[in-house]
């Protein structure tokens, strides 16, 4: 078995063990350095990433392969890629971008198939001269997502 399949191996019963986190993007980069990025539907801590690398590097022989080993947590400054993601953002602000068009708005629902947005818009109104401040809502299919992330605001 190779090293690879060892590594994801022993990382799918890790995540098993804590059923709250799960599995963003895996990699073995040149000189073997395993690279591993978890979230968590309450957030990821230390301790779980701790967890996870003792859980991988505890039983991986170093004598028969040498290795290096980073777990981390997916940054807020990434892009949501994964379902459970935007689940846990409910309430947050996002920025998604489609093929057709990029909106920004609160994520207020998401399902098992797409997400619903909602946000104010500026429009000219039906009657008369002058702009009247709207609400606009729109759901996306997570297939129709090219990208999206949490928008950031301090």
């Amino acid at each position: 078995m190779s090293l690879k399949d060892k590594a994801l191996n022993l990382l799918e019963t890790a995540l098993e063990e804590n059923e709250s986190l799960f599995l963003i993007d895996f990699k073995i980069l040149n000189g073997n350095k395993i690279q591993v990025i978890i979230d968590g539907d309450n957030g990821v801590t230390v301790d779980n990433c701790i967890a996870i690398s003792r859980a991988i590097e505890h039983n991986l022989d170093r004598e028969e392969e040498d290795f290096s080993l980073d777990v981390m947590s997916a940054g807020i400054t990434e892009g949501l890629v994964h379902l459970r993601q935007y689940k846990k953002n409910v309430g947050r602000t996002l920025e998604v971008q489609t093929q057709e068009e990029k909106i920004k708005g609160e994520l207020i629902e998401t399902t098992d198939e797409q997400i619903t947005l909602e946000w104010k818009a500026r429009e000219p109104k039906p009657i008369g001269k002058g702009k009247v401040t709207v609400t606009k809502r729109a759901s996306i299919a997570y297939a129709d997502i090219v990208k999206a992330k949490v928008v950031i605001t301090f």
